[in-house]
């Protein structure tokens, strides 16, 4: 299952590539995740790995860092016991000094979950929409904070 969301930010390109790389934000937009464990490896970049651990639940998710192209691109892969994901973000310029974040989720479900997979699937593309609106939302919070600052 694959699901595409494409979001407006109020900002420029490179400061909110960084805001959205940076996995230690996620607890910051992610309503769902209770904390961020880093795992090893330079956290953000390729190769590092980190850990999701939920509100909620027993869904714990393993981040691996697979490619970061910033500003434009980043690559994710994450693993739950039985669901992987592999997270795909484009961000690009628009007028104004806004940008637009493509993210695109496909799912890779496992055991019996992939009998489930399809009662699960509104319910995932809600949670991806909530979880970029609310990625905006922070990111513009930040922006003003910083832009307030200086």
């Amino acid at each position: 299952m694959k699901d595409t969301v494409v979001v407006r930010i109020n900002g420029p390109l490179d400061r909110v590539a960084e805001l959205f790389a940076d996995p230690s934000n996620n607890t910051s937009w992610m309503d769902d995740v209770e904390r961020y464990e880093p795992l090893n490896g330079e956290q953000g970049m390729p190769g590092s790995t980190y850990r999701l651990i939920p509100r909620k639940g027993s869904m714990v998710f393993t981040a691996t860092v697979v490619e970061r192209k910033l500003p434009r691109e980043l690559r994710l892969r994450l693993e739950a016991s039985n669901v992987g994901v592999d997270v795909h973000a484009t961000l690009s310029t628009l007028a104004n000094g806004q940008t637009r974040l493509v993210s695109e989720e496909e799912f890779e479900f496992k055991g019996l979950a992939k009998l489930f997979s399809v009662f699960a699937r509104p319910a995932i593309r809600k949670a991806h929409r909530q979880h970029m609106e609310a990625f905006k939302q922070f990111a513009e919070r930040k922006l003003d904070i910083g832009s307030a600052a200086t």
